[in-house]
């Protein structure tokens, strides 16, 4: 081999083997730092006390039915707004009914008293109906608002802002009739109507935290 490349070849070894030595041995400061979070969801939980609404027998064409119910926010969360939505099933003995019982079942009137501060019983006009005047079978069709101020204005002098605050309930008054409608309704004799009210609450708008 010749001296030049005999040379070269041993400079070489030497820089590699200064480059190794040079990365084992380099030193530098450093220092570490953390942070953590934690995220924890609130809970949304609306109950109605009683659970059962209404509850009566021996009902003929014209009785009236005055009952109260309140539906309460148990979580953590404000709710926005309650959706009512309306189920039945009618028992019809006589297997004879030439329409749907539920027609015959109206809703007078749903307050929501908290929203206005007045109790409809004692006052000839309507403050704050959630429901007013509408038959059960129409009633599946339509989904109100049980926690909303339909008179906003109103709330400037008595009554509570739309929704339902964490903590907090609302006090509803309801009134059904069997109504009378001056035709032979002996078909219905006998015949049960089970109304289901589903009542479901939906969370405020998300803000910054």
């Amino acid at each position: 081999m010749k001296l030049k490349k005999k040379l070269g070849m041993g400079v070489a070894t030497a820089v590699l083997g200064l480059g190794l030595i040079g990365g084992g041995t380099f030193a530098y400061f450093s220092d570490t730092a953390q942070a953590t979070g934690e995220f924890t969801a609130g809970e949304l939980s609306l109950s109605a006390e009683p659970s059962v609404v209404i509850d009566v027998n021996n009902l003929k064409p014209g009785d009236t039915m005055i009952r109260s119910f309140e539906l309460l926010n148990d979580g953590t969360l404000d709710i926005s707004k309650v959706d009512i939505s309306t189920s039945y099933v009618v028992d019809d003995v006589g297997g004879n009914n030439s329409e749907d019982f539920g027609k015959h079942i109206r809703v007078n009137f749903l307050e929501n008293v908290d929203k206005t501060g007045f109790d409809p019983i004692f006052w000839d006009y309507d403050h704050n109906d959630v429901i007013s005047y509408t038959t059960l079978y129409d009633l599946k069709n339509m989904t109100p608002d049980a926690v909303e101020n339909l008179n906003k204005w109103w709330t400037i002098f008595k009554g509570e802002a739309s929704g339902l605050e964490a903590g907090t309930s609302d006090e509803m008054l309801v009134s059904f009739e069997f109504v009378e409608n001056g035709a032979d309704q002996n078909e219905y004799q006998k015949d049960s109507l089970n109304l289901t009210w589903t009542f479901t609450g939906h969370q405020t708008e998300g803000e910054a935290k």
